[in-house]
């Protein structure tokens, strides 16, 4: 009988912890597990995410209690048009007790930063999320401040209201490895929020709802070391390219999948594979995956717009084009 290995069984505790956190987040948020899902795909993958959604679907409230349930650093950014990029980053100060400028941590420097509706602040201020989004690290008058590990910008955008917007461009989008929409509840789940808030629940109090670590930072780092390990086969490989290739002859889109759209495709599925309790991907990982890791970085020619043709449709007829290896 073989003795499994010790990177098996830390890889096996951390997926037990993480798959937990799903049950933990449920104490305050009802539904909405594809959102929790794709925020520990970001964590495993050391990405990003963007969740859309009306006011009201609990974009705040999942994040912070996710952060509760992982036991890591968070701060909140509420993204405004007066905010400037120290505002986020961190900036020099001067200390007239040395004489001398320090650096002063700005909110950055967490595990899971919110950055709370973040099409609400000018491109100048977006733009200085990106060196910490893309190097993981802040330079400030060209010194770098590394920043802590993991590190997961979870932005949220409201996708009704443009009055006052700065519509993230296509760089910037492309840099968030997925893209989640919160929907509104149906009429069962609804119902069961009412009743939480009719029976004392508080969203300001995650303690008082129950909320505790089930996983913590070193869990974190086991996962990324796995999924880094879950195999695919040639074949997946190819189907994943011949789905970017397919975005960029639709006639329907100005701006199909580029080569980093097609990577990033290749970590959700790995990681997701591996939350799955698998060390290899199959297609199926690879669709579950398309359209919250694709859609966002696709871009819609006018005609078909006031057409009425929407982005999941084009990706779904891009995918539906490409034969699944079998």
């Amino acid at each position: 009988m073989t003795t499994p290995s010790a990177g098996h069984i830390d890889s096996d505790r951390a997926r037990a912890a993480l798959s937990a956190v799903r049950g933990e987040v449920a104490k305050t948020v009802v539904g909405q597990d594809s959102a929790v899902a794709g925020i520990l795909i970001a964590l495993l993958c050391r990405g990003h995410i963007l969740l859309e959604g009306v006011p009201g679907v609990a974009k705040t409230l999942l994040v912070r209690s996710v952060a509760a349930a992982l036991d890591v650093d968070t701060k909140r950014v509420q993204f405004t048009p007066d905010l400037m990029p120290g505002d986020v980053t961190g900036s020099l100060v001067f200390d007239s007790a040395t004489s001398e400028f320090t650096f002063r941590e700005g909110p950055v420097f967490t595990n899971l930063l919110l950055a709370d509706e973040i099409n609400r602040t000018p491109p100048k201020t977006q733009a200085s999320l990106l060196e910490a989004m893309e190097e993981h690290q802040v330079s400030i008058d060209g010194e770098p401040h590394p920043l802590p590990s993991p590190f997961v910008v979870a932005a949220t955008q409201n996708p009704v209201e443009y009055e006052g917007t700065y519509p993230l461009p296509e760089a910037q989008l492309d840099r968030f490895l997925l893209k989640v929409t919160l929907p509104l509840p149906p009429r069962e789940d609804e119902i069961a929020i009412l009743s939480r808030h009719a029976g004392g629940f508080d969203p300001r109090n995650l303690a008082g709802a129950g909320i505790t670590p089930v996983a913590s930072p070193a869990d974190i780092a086991a996962g990324v070391a796995a999924v880094r390990q879950v195999s695919v086969a040639p074949a997946v490989l190819g189907y994943i390219v011949d789905i970017a290739r397919a975005t960029r002859m639709s006639p329907s889109l100005s701006l199909g999948v580029s080569p980093r759209g097609a990577t990033a495709l290749l970590a959700t599925s790995r990681a997701w594979a591996w939350l799955s309790g698998r060390d290899f991907v199959t297609p199926d990982d690879v669709k579950a995956l398309a359209q919250s890791t694709l859609a966002h970085r696709l871009g819609m020619r006018p005609e078909a717009e006031l057409e009425g043709v929407s982005v999941s449709a084009v990706l779904d007829a891009a995918i539906n084009s490409v034969p699944v290896p079998r």
